[in-house]
């Protein structure tokens, strides 16, 4: 018949097994609090952006031939991502983090399909003549890939797309000679005023 062990309390942990236990503690609350307030988004990244937005306006409002108006906003979306871009990886290097988290990804990927559907909506659009809707759809389009990404951000970033679309819906139906001040208010002044929000709040 084998021994029967009286149940004794286990003996405490040794003193360097509990600090590195807490440095454990203190590394994920500290890696949780960072996570609420980091975002992949730029803020200062977005006021540039519109900066470039409100010059792009104002040079396709000196086009006197559609397509010509259409290329300088192609431009500027061009010019719109690479500056994205540049300053996630900025603010991704400052804060030590990989520039292509899981939440980079997946607000990449919220933005792809609708960045594909508005190239299509936009050949559409010229080939049938509709070019004082592309305003419009472009900031409907937008605020709706902002808010999808958002949903991997912070607060202020659904809240920004929320604020695109609003414009976007206004410029669907306003008078076609309120394209240039739509533009700048909804690409220029929208990006600038959410920018320096982020910026102020999440870091940069």
């Amino acid at each position: 018949m084998p021994d029967i062990l009286p149940i004794r309390p286990q003996a405490g942990a040794p003193p360097e097994m509990q600090a590195r236990a807490m440095d454990n503690l203190r590394f994920i609350r500290e890696t949780m609090e960072a996570a609420g307030t980091f975002t992949a988004v730029s803020g200062w990244g977005q006021v540039v952006i519109g900066l470039t937005a409100i010059l792009a306006a104002l040079l396709a409002s000196r086009q006197s031939v559609p397509e010509e108006w259409v290329l300088v906003w192609s431009a500027e979306a061009i010019l719109a991502l690479l500056i994205s871009v540049w300053f996630m990886y900025s603010k991704a290097k400052l804060a030590s983090l990989p520039l292509l988290t899981s939440s980079a990804r997946k607000l990449l990927f919220s933005f792809t399909p609708v960045f594909a559907v508005g190239m299509v909506m936009t050949f559409f659009f010229m080939k049938s003549g509709l070019y004082p809707l592309l305003p419009g759809v472009w900031m409907l389009l937008y605020g709706t890939a902002v808010v999808a990404a958002g949903a991997f951000s912070v607060r202020i970033v659904p809240v920004m797309g929320a604020a695109f679309i609003v414009m976007g819906a206004v410029a669907l139906f306003a008078p076609e000679s309120w394209s240039t001040a739509l533009m700048i208010t909804g690409f220029g002044a929208l990006h600038i005023v959410f920018g320096l929000v982020i910026a102020r709040r999440h870091g940069g």
